[in-house]
């Protein structure tokens, strides 16, 4: 289950659960004025914490690293398709309200709001 790198341009190295080494891929963009950090599941790629799992902590090392507010960002978390026959492993996007109670964090996104956001 390899994920193509057209998911991401960059290996980000962060701190998962138990401060346990971890990796996803990582995309920056500007979108709609705003800028999109898309971060992107690695499966067997990551010896670590998932993106979901790690979910604001995940956020909060990217925007140290890279200068930016987490109050900010548009922040996607993108579990990619890796061609598997199984539709748990199909392309999905989720926006992530930090802010927001847990019923209403995550809210999917259709490709057509992603081409919006990203112009993926």
């Amino acid at each position: 289950m390899k994920v193509s790198p057209d998911y991401y341009d960059e290996i980000f190295s962060f701190r998962g659960e138990w401060d346990m080494p971890s990796t996803c891929g990582l995309k920056i963009r500007c979108c709609s004025g705003r800028t999109c950090v898309i971060v992107t599941e690695l499966y067997q790629d990551n010896p670590g914490t998932s993106v979901t799992y790690a979910g604001k902590k995940l956020a909060e090392q990217i925007c140290e690293a890279k200068g930016l507010d987490i109050n900010e960002i548009v922040y996607l978390e993108c579990n990619p398709d890796t061609n598997s026959k199984l539709s748990f492993y199909d392309e999905e996007f989720f926006q992530v309200d930090f802010g927001a109670d847990p019923a209403h964090r995550y809210r999917q996104l259709d490709r057509n709001e992603v081409m919006d956001l990203v112009g993926r």
